[in-house]
């Protein structure tokens, strides 16, 4: 039976015998239908001892190709659907495969999608991990590196982008009229997976920068036809340059390719991927409404995380996908750093520590938590673990190490780490021995404890003194993470050391709250002693974690809680502020405080935030708080007080702010009551104007998906709405909006829609949205039972984008219940072997219903 799947053992065999010169790959786009020809011809050495054996190679097609080695034609039983294998090797070989392979739509392979507007269709390649084996025959595997040269013929009105930079196209010898052939020089040795096919009528506009050996780096920016207008090129031109700058200063090495492309498309699963100088973007990147300043800052993080793999994972490949955390981490941790000193993001600690923080703490508090480097056997294990461990721990860890060792020793090491290994793979040890050498550190007990242990360490603050008088001791306890998911301490049983700060913070002749004094040290063991603060005065609160570099969750004592409940508002600075806003937030989640007591101190001050991405990230959390963490009893009274002082935090906010758009958000998606609803609808229509508050076809999408969940529109607005908004968004939009409609008929609609694997991607994520979107979760109670009993048949059926989406949308969180999480239970024991990641994906929503149960049970004693 045919598998996907690759394991590291099949992986190091052919490593060890194989090695890939070049791959020439011929691509016809001009046909109908749902394959487009793919040919191509792989040049490859085998060892001595592995001549006159065979091995595989791998393509993924519902068609067989022709398949000659050497000059022999193999026999077509050679392919088994995703695999084909090949022999008798001779020392040197010439293969070629000739076929058809599949268009996708799942943003998997070669993904097509054709734009409502204008009927145009565009294509681009999504590879990472095992996909571009669906594009063309390939060793998928990132150790065989090659050159890789595209030959591609395609409607002649199309732009057609690749690795290298695009060359002038030439009329199509025999394909039908209006095809032109692009034929692009072959790449540097670069992995299958961040080679890149973008080719359809994208509109483009172009800059260029200077390298710092001197080079002139053409600059390209691409997106659909339809959209170009909203594409602000200069600001993404101008953090390119600035990440340039930085990133070549920084790695002592020029950008290693000849152009540098960013492409905007539609559909994309991901924010991006590092395709070697052609980086492909989520489209709604591309701003066609008014948005809040934390997605614009999110696209800046993304730009400059994507180009700092240009050196980590493409210049530098890791050897297996064991190391993958590795290439996300590094990646995540220079595009916080490079946009905090190098761009006008200087708060960008802020957001790292609101967002991506906050993601690795949930999911490392999980029973699916996993060391960093984490034991990856084969592709199955790749595709579970992109995970907020590889990428937000990981980067979380990378700054903790650049503490322990100094900045300057991390970028020494990271300087010669390139100048040794350029163009090649590498496993986790060889950047450590050059950290070692730079910085004089032994870090073996280091990565021991941080990279092959899982869980996070907690932080609490112990102070003894009176109130008025000097502090006679201060001492910091570590708990260890280990635990079970009941007790919210997943992970292993073991303290680790800690490069941190402790904090003093006390009110000034303003009343706003002001660092007086910092105490760096090492924190190690179970209890630590800040040996400095003695005889201090007592601040009003103490900040444990001072500055974030250490990953750990924090408990303040007290009297720095009680202050900090009444004037979290008042901290002057972003940063401290945003530690007590997640020490807070991890207080709710752990069931020792309550829901109520939460909603009450989030509401009374984040009217007064200034962080866009914190107050993304804090009405999220009320979010959760509210549909997860409220007792029943509660829930009700909480979700409408929180409705109405949002709308409230609305009008009081500034004209046209950031604020004033995400609180209308919040109660476009909180508006339960007749009153509220009223008033949703009155600013929908325009009835109601809030002076300065842009209202765009997409916050009233926002705002009519609201009225729709409340019962106060139907199909007939919807229609409407999409009718003049007949766009790729609008009909997402439109998707969602019917999915969120509040009836039986309406849920089973959805439902089915899903189920059936007729959607796209992007499509089938709304529906699930919209499915989600309910008042009372009674409404989807009639679907756990066909969920827990045929979600493993579902899984089977798709791609892993798909079924992965499918699995966690269709998930019955809504029905938090101890018999939900019993046949959960059984579902993640039963699916543990055949499909593991199923097995795992399951688990995880388990997880969380258990933790909101704890909280429950919490707020009901209130």
């Amino acid at each position: 039976m045919p598998t996907l799947n690759i394991t590291r053992t099949e992986a190091a065999q052919r490593a060890a015998v194989l090695s890939v010169s070049s791959y020439e790959v011929e691509l016809d786009l001009t046909g109908e239908g749902d394959h487009f020809r793919s040919a191509t011809t792989v040049t490859f050495s085998t060892a001595p001892e592995a001549v006159g054996t065979s091995t595989f190679i791998d393509f993924v097609s519902t068609e067989s190709p022709t398949v000659t080695l050497n000059g022999e034609v193999l026999d077509a039983g050679a392919f088994d659907g995703t695999r084909i294998t090949i022999g008798p090797l001779a020392a040197e070989n010439v293969l070629v495969v000739d076929g058809l392979a599949d268009y996708m739509n799942t943003g998997e392979g070669l993904h097509r999608f054709v734009d409502p507007v204008d009927g145009e269709t565009y294509l681009y390649s999504q590879f990472e991990v095992p996909d571009s084996r669906r594009m063309f025959s390939v060793f998928e595997q990132p150790d065989l590196k090659a050159t890789f040269a595209f030959t591609i013929t395609a409607p002649d009105h199309w732009a057609v982008v690749s690795n290298s930079p695009t060359p002038q196209p030439v009329p199509a010898e025999g394909a039908r009229g209006g095809a032109s052939t692009w034929a692009f020089e072959p790449t540097p040795r670069i992995s299958s997976y961040i080679t890149a096919l973008i080719a359809g009528p994208y509109r483009s506009t172009h800059s260029e920068l200077t390298s710092s050996d001197g080079r002139t780096i053409p600059l390209g920016a691409y997106c659909r036809a339809s959209l170009f207008e909203y594409l602000d090129a200069e600001n993404i031109f101008e953090l390119t340059r600035q990440g340039f700058e930085f990133y070549e200063a920084q790695f002592g090495t020029p950008y290693p390719f000849a152009k540098y492309d960013q492409l905007f498309v539609p559909e994309f699963n991901a924010g991006a991927m590092e395709n070697a100088g052609a980086v492909t973007f989520l489209e709604n990147y591309v701003f066609r409404s008014t948005v809040t300043e934390a997605m614009v800052e999110r696209r800046a993080i993304t730009i400059l995380h994507e180009l700092a793999h240009m050196w980590f994972g493409d210049l530098v490949t890791m050897k297996w996908w064991n190391d993958l955390w590795l290439n996300e981490s590094f990646a995540e941790f220079m595009s916080t750093l490079s946009a905090a000193e190098n761009t006008r993001y200087t708060g960008a600690w802020t957001t790292f520590s609101s967002m991506e923080k906050n993601w690795a703490y949930r999911q490392d508090q999980l029973s699916t938590t996993h060391p960093i480097k984490a034991e990856i056997r084969d592709l199955d294990d790749v595709l579970v673990n992109f995970d907020g461990i590889t990428y937000a721990k990981g980067a979380s860890v990378l700054r903790q190490l650049v503490a322990w060792v100094g900045q300057e020793n991390f970028m020494a090491g990271v300087r010669a780490y390139f100048g040794q290994h350029a163009w090649s793979n590498t496993e986790l040890p060889d950047l450590m021995r050059e950290l070692e050498a730079s910085s004089g550190r032994d870090l073996s007990e280091w990565t021991r404890l941080w990279l092959e242990t899982s869980g996070v360490n907690t932080l609490a603050v112990e102070v003894e003194g009176t109130d008025a008088g000097p502090i006679t001791s201060l001492r910091l306890r570590q708990s260890a993470p280990g635990g079970t998911p009941e007790d919210h301490r997943s992970g292993d049983d073991v303290l680790r050391p800690h490069r941190m700060a402790v904090g003093f913070y006390s009110a000034d002749e303003s009343g706003k709250l002001v660092r007086t004094d910092r105490f760096e040290l090492d924190v190690a063991g179970e209890v630590t002693e800040v040996a400095e603060a003695v005889g201090k005065p007592r601040p009003e609160v103490i900040l444990p974690n001072d500055d974030d570099l250490a990953y750990a969750k924090i408990r303040l004592d007290t009297s720095s809680w009680a202050y900090v409940s009444t004037h979290l508002k008042d901290v002057a600075e972003s940063l401290p502020r945003t530690l007590l806003w997640g020490a807070a937030w991890d207080t709710v989640r752990d069931a020792e405080a309550t829901a109520g007591w939460y909603v009450d101190l989030l509401l009374a001050n984040i009217g007064h935030e200034r962080d866009s991405s914190v107050v993304q990230t804090l009405l999220r959390q009320l979010a959760t708080t509210l549909s997860q963490y409220a007792a029943p009893k509660h829930a009700d009274r909480l979700r409408e007080e929180a409705a109405q002082r949002l709308l409230e935090l609305a009008r009081e906010a500034e004209a046209g702010s950031d604020n004033q758009l995400q609180f209308v958000k919040a109660f476009a998606l909180h508006a339960r009551t007749a009153g509220q609803l009223d008033t949703l609808a009155a600013l929908h229509s325009g009835a109601e104007a809030l002076d300065g508050l842009d209202l765009n076809t997409d916050l009233k999408w926002e705002m009519l998906t609201g009225l729709v969940a409340g019962s106060r529109a139907g199909e007939a607005e919807i229609a409407d709405a999409e009718a003049a908004d007949a766009t790729a968004t609008g009909a997402l939009a439109a998707s969602q909006a019917r999915a969120a409609v509040p009836t039986e008929e309406a849920k089973r609609a959805a439902w089915d829609q899903v189920v059936s694997g007729s959607l796209s991607n992007m499509t089938q994520r709304n529906v699930l949205l919209g499915f989600n979107r309910v008042h009372n979760p009674a409404l989807l109670a009639p679907f756990a039972a066909e969920y827990l009993g045929g979600v493993e048949q579902l899984w089977a059926s798709r791609s892993h984008e798909m079924a992965e989406s499918a699995a966690i949308g269709l998930f019955p969180g809504a029905q938090v219940s101890e018999e939900t999480i019993a046949a959960a239970d059984a579902l993640v024991e039963r699916s543990r072997t055949p499909q593991p990641a199923l097995s795992r994906t399951v688990a995880e929503s388990r997880d969380e219903m258990v933790r909101a149960l704890a909280a429950r049970k919490a707020d009901s004693a209130q």
